[in-house]
């Protein structure tokens, strides 16, 4: 077992709604989002404020969050028009892909304001992405601080 799928193994999933989502993703683009499923749940660990992570459904797609109000914005993970992508979307009103882009500019691949995408079949920056998602996780504390 990977050290990714054994942090997957250790979060049993929250909802049932969230489970069968996965379940519904077809078998390539569901296993590389359990990938980043857990890392999301590395990354929240590992930042200092996260604290307890919410999984839900929003729009129908698996969502992370903090657990206490006014520490992060929301993770959703799913699908892209390309079968050979997934993604991880972000509150478009943000400015958390547009700051993702001024990092990553040739690390990641981006779809508007809104998504990082990542491929199903490759690898990808590991640890870029998993920034991101401690950036995203943090946004409002950092909004607070003016960092």
């Amino acid at each position: 077992m990977t050290r990714r799928s054994a942090i997957q193994a250790d979060v049993p999933f929250s909802e049932p709604g969230v489970e069968a989502a996965f379940a519904a993703f077809p078998f390539d683009q569901r296993n590389r989002l359990l990938e980043l499923r857990a890392l999301i749940f590395e990354a929240a660990a590992e930042v200092d404020g996260v604290g307890d992570i919410v999984e839900t459904l929003k729009w129908g797609q698996p969502s992370y969050l903090p657990a206490r109000p006014r520490v992060g914005s929301t993770v959703r993970l799913g699908g892209t028009q390309r079968s050979d992508r997934v993604a991880m979307f972000f509150h478009c009103q943000s400015r958390l892909v547009e700051t993702f882009r001024e990092i990553y500019p040739d690390q990641l691949e981006f779809e508007g304001n809104r998504a990082i995408c990542l491929p199903i079949d490759e690898s990808f920056p590991v640890e870029s992405v998993k920034h991101c998602v401690s950036l995203c996780l943090t946004y409002h504390l950092r909004r607070k601080s003016g960092s």
